[in-house]
């Protein structure tokens, strides 16, 4: 039996989801009205949100009117998701690495660093190709991701994080052009260990990413607010590219 992926496993747990359970609703919901309104993003739109997580970003777009699908690897994140589908809002279990439905999207959406996991170069290539693929001719392709040279700047060797009776013991460091993060903590007298990596993809690198995809990158914001991005002091690398 092929071993799982660290994501495949770490994004199904329940324990991921306790651990980031600090994540703002509200800066999530005020960041996907500021790309709707910056976008002009018309109504009954056609957008899929790759990897949704359990679709946070995909019920915000619904309900300001859009026909939304997301799509994410973690079971459990779709089966829970799926309690909000209607009408203009579905789900769907798929690796981002495969085309989904080409040609059918106006918008193709990856927020909130959901890319760079993968152990092997080329599937970062092939995951941004498949984005593309999904795209109408026309479409627009928004990636949000963690700004590099900011984050290595405001890395954190070490952090414990409480949730409830769980303390998360947090370690962070550089490898092999990866951010690793190992994760250790007891839940129910059971110690649990899992990690996270998420690859140095600077704004050039994307920007090669995008020219093999045959998208052509518009606009780059450093924020949720959609301030201009500073590759010295944005948060974020938030990339707009047009098929």
């Amino acid at each position: 039996m092929k071993q799982k992926e660290w994501f495949e496993e770490w994004f199904d747990s329940p324990y991921y989801h306790i651990l980031y359970a600090n994540r703002s609703e509200e800066e999530a919901s005020k960041f996907i009205s500021n790309l709707v309104q910056k976008l002009q993003i018309p109504a009954g739109a056609k957008i899929l949100d790759i990897a949704c997580g359990k679709g946070r970003h995909s019920l915000k777009l619904a309900q300001l009117g859009f026909n939304v699908t997301g799509i994410d690897l973690s079971q459990n994140n779709i089966a829970y998701a799926k309690q909000f589908e209607c009408e203009t809002l579905h789900f769907e279990v798929w690796d981002m690495r495969q085309v989904y439905k080409p040609n059918e999207f106006d918008f193709v959406l990856n927020l909130f660093s959901s890319f760079g996991y993968f152990k092997e170069e080329n599937c970062n290539d092939r995951a941004t190709v498949a984005f593309a693929e999904n795209i109408k001719p026309g479409g627009t392709l928004v990636i949000d991701y963690i700004n590099t040279e900011y984050a290595v700047k405001h890395i954190k060797d070490k952090e414990i994080i409480p949730r409830g009776d769980i303390q998360f013991h947090i370690q962070k460091k550089l490898e092999n052009g990866f951010i690793k993060k190992k994760i250790q903590f007891l839940a129910d007298g059971t110690h649990y260990e899992y990690e996270e990596q998420l690859a140095m993809i600077n704004h050039f690198q994307f920007k090669n990413l995008l020219n093999h995809a045959s998208v052509q990158l518009q606009q780059t914001f450093g924020d949720y607010d959609l301030n201009d991005f500073v590759a010295a002091s944005s948060p974020r690398l938030i990339l707009i590219a047009k098929k």
